[in-house]
């Protein structure tokens, strides 16, 4: 195998692939990315046996064949290179070495037998879809924060991405929960959609989707099974097994009922509660909030570090209500926020509490409310 590849576009392909590589590894080859050249692409090729990604790239291809080198040693040897730099790749079956020359540099790698390597079985999926870009991004990003990251409770370490009924008919719903507050995100059913079996994806998973997301005109190419989900652009496919469970009935602890309306500037009140929160004592960041007509009270008070109070301007026009929530859950909540304004929705001290953007239904969160 002989090809010459341009630096950059050698970069975005191996650091996409090498991020999916387990750094512990007991398996030698599974530290490997497995290179393929054919025609006028290459292909880098990583896994951890969970997640597989394969990332095609441009590259002038003299004698095609494949290999298997180190991710993480041939990412960093790439990063180091100069910009613009030509990078050429030649292996010498017999030796077992791939050579890295670029420019007067010169790398020789241990390769290991690419018939050694793992390949994700082929699957038949359910559903195949488009989506654009940036609505898996919001569907996503949104969600994540709230992922249990409890090994015990497995089927909450994703996101449980799924189509259901919403208030005004058929959703593409992204649900995370970790018990103590929880993201319901929705977006419109893409065409082909409909008969899509609900899976949870993976926190890592989650993570390395991220990556294919960034670019705004991009459609994605969705495909899901019981076991399996795949997204992919031109250039990169990206293949995750699901988390075999049963998400829990998250419609259940969503609460309807709450009529005590606050309204807040987002940005304001994340700030405010950021502020009260630093001398409170790490484990429990419990921060109290006060609240009377248009007036709400931020208050944090740890017997060992200190006292802090701050006041804000809110509209709030029910009975005068006292409630206390830890200060990591509320700025996380607070910061999902892209409008101006967060709507906090409460019942009573111990009940759970929603929030949402505006009048905007398609995100909701809700958290647990704590005792102070």
């Amino acid at each position: 195998m002989k090809l010459s590849i341009e630096r950059a576009t050698l970069l975005r392909a191996v650091s996409q692939a090498q991020s999916v590589v387990e750094r512990r590894n007991t398996i030698p080859i599974l530290a490997n990315v497995l290179i393929e050249a054919e025609g006028d692409t290459v292909s880098f090729r990583a896994t951890d046996l969970d997640i597989e990604v394969v990332d095609k790239a441009p590259a002038m291809v003299e004698r095609a064949g494949a290999t298997t080198v180190s991710a993480v040693t041939l990412h960093e040897i790439v990063r180091k290179l100069p910009d613009g730099a030509l990078v050429t790749l030649a292996d010498d079956g017999a030796q077992g070495r791939l050579t890295v020359q670029a420019g007067r540099s010169t790398f020789q790698l241990a390769t290991l037998p690419k018939e050694d390597f793992p390949v994700m079985t082929a699957t038949e999926y359910a559903a195949n879809f488009s989506c654009p870009a940036p609505v898996l991004r919001r569907l996503f990003d949104k969600s994540k924060f709230a992922i249990s990251t409890e090994e015990t409770r497995y089927y909450l370490n994703g996101v449980f991405f799924h189509v259901a009924d919403g208030e005004t008919g058929r959703v593409l719903r992204a649900v995370a929960t970790d018990g103590h507050r929880l993201a319901r995100i929705d977006a419109a059913v893409p065409q082909g959609a409909d008969k899509m079996p609900g899976v949870i994806v993976p926190r890592k998973t989650v993570g390395e989707l991220r990556k294919l997301l960034d670019d705004d005109e991009a459609q994605i190419a969705v495909s899901v099974s019981e076991t399996k989900v795949r997204f992919a652009t031109p250039e990169i496919t990206l293949t995750s097994k699901v988390i075999d469970g049963t998400f829990p009935d998250y419609a259940r602890v969503i609460p309807v009922n709450n009529s005590r309306r606050m309204e807040v500037d987002a940005a304001d009140f994340a700030k405010a509660v950021d502020r009260v929160a630093t001398v409170s004592s790490e484990r429990s960041r419990a921060v109290k909030m006060a609240l009377d007509e248009d007036r709400l009270v931020l208050s944090v008070n740890a017997p060992d570090a200190g006292a802090a109070e701050e006041e804000l301007a809110v509209a709030y026009g029910d009975d005068r209500l006292e409630i206390g929530f830890n200060a990591k859950y509320l700025l996380e909540i607070a910061s999902q926020v892209d409008r101006e304004n967060a709507v906090f929705l409460f019942s009573s001290p111990g009940e759970p509490t929603l929030m949402r953007e505006g009048n905007d239904t398609t995100a909701i969160y809700v958290v647990m409310p704590m005792r102070v």
